[in-house]
């Protein structure tokens, strides 16, 4: 059986499609859909198709509310408390992203705070929207337990995602977007889907012992990137994202794979910085003077190029799911329509 090709409308519709027939809103099975389109079309798989069955799962169950609308409050001048309400992060985010593109360029730094949330996708999305609107973005996010704290073998905390963007004049916004473990939990996940290996040095096994399975990763837990100082940025991660919103830690949280179970109430944490008047307006040619440095050097490229890259192609030529993910989702309800 070949891998099937589809456009990213015919992605967007299917994913819609299904959220909506898992007791999801229309409203809130878009949002999720595009985040999941865009993601796929990145090459971000582990954030992409992938996610749908266990998105549907969780919605009709209950484990997240499919219905539930965000409630923004404006708890400071240039600080906004986001309660996601059970629901699926990307309407939280999104208000988020429209909340800070208002007040960051009127006292030159904003934040919000996102309690009671889910899997917040791609973090290089959301900090790119903030930077397209000419502003300095950062996100940071928590996630099920799934790192140990450095000598321990129980997982404590999650991948944590950390991303930042920054505007470029007259070009995409510079994006760097990283999970804090070696690699992203979402590409074990896939591994699994697909029967595959992963290389050594990715996780450990409930043991603590190397392994290359991917289902014994999933029981076991991600080894952080830079060991032990990468174990002290999740930890940085975990303080901003969930203590600040007083949301659910990593150990706390449910899975974000399955339909059982109670919510996660896990955090996201944004902040959106207007940098014309901490740079007298010099912030855009800086910048630019810094990466040509960088790009001089042969053998260099900056943070984003292949995704840019994957994009571009996706937005001509559609994207490709596993055979066995596009049989599930069109036996899925929603996914024949």
């Amino acid at each position: 059986m070949s891998d099937p090709s589809l456009s990213l409308d015919e992605l967007r519709q299917l994913a819609r499609n299904i959220l909506v027939a898992h007791n999801t809103s229309d409203t809130n099975a878009t949002q999720v859909a595009e985040a999941i389109t865009r993601a796929e079309a990145d090459g971000q798989k582990g954030h992409g198709a992938s996610r749908i069955p266990s998105y549907a799962a969780q919605s009709r169950t209950g484990k997240v509310d499919g219905q539930a609308e965000p409630a923004v409050e404006r708890i400071l001048d240039a600080a906004l408390l986001i309660d996601a309400r059970s629901g699926f992060a990307y309407p939280a985010l999104n208000a988020a992203i429209e909340g800070l593109s208002d007040l960051a360029p009127r006292s030159g730094i904003a934040a919000a705070a996102i309690a009671n949330s889910h899997h917040s996708g791609v973090a290089g999305h959301q900090v790119e929207a903030l930077a397209t609107k000419g502003l300095v973005g950062l996100s940071f996010g928590n996630s099920p337990a799934a790192i140990a704290p450095w000598g321990g073998k129980t997982g404590v905390f999650g991948t944590n995602p950390l991303a930042f963007a920054a505007p470029r004049q007259g070009k995409p916004p510079l994006v760097i977007d990283m999970s804090l473990s070696k690699v992203a939990r979402g590409k074990v996940n896939v591994a699994a889907q697909k029967g595959e290996a992963i290389p050594e040095g990715w996780a450990v096994d409930k043991d603590g012992k190397p392994t290359t399975d991917p289902q014994a990763a999933l029981d076991g837990t991600m080894l952080p990137m830079g060991d032990a100082k990468g174990a002290q940025l999740v930890l940085m991660v975990e303080i901003l994202a969930a203590a600040l919103s007083a949301s659910q830690f990593g150990y706390e949280a449910s899975s974000f794979f399955t339909g059982d179970g109670v919510p996660p109430h896990i955090g996201q944490f944004l902040i959106a910085i207007d940098p014309g008047p901490f740079s007298a307006n010099g912030f855009g040619k800086r910048l630019d003077d810094l990466l040509a440095t960088i790009l001089d050097q042969p053998g260099t490229r900056l943070p984003g190029e292949r995704r840019i890259g994957l994009r571009e192609a996706a937005e001509r030529g559609g994207v490709t799911l596993p055979a066995g993910l596009a049989k599930e989702l069109r036996e899925m309800p929603g996914g024949s329509t």
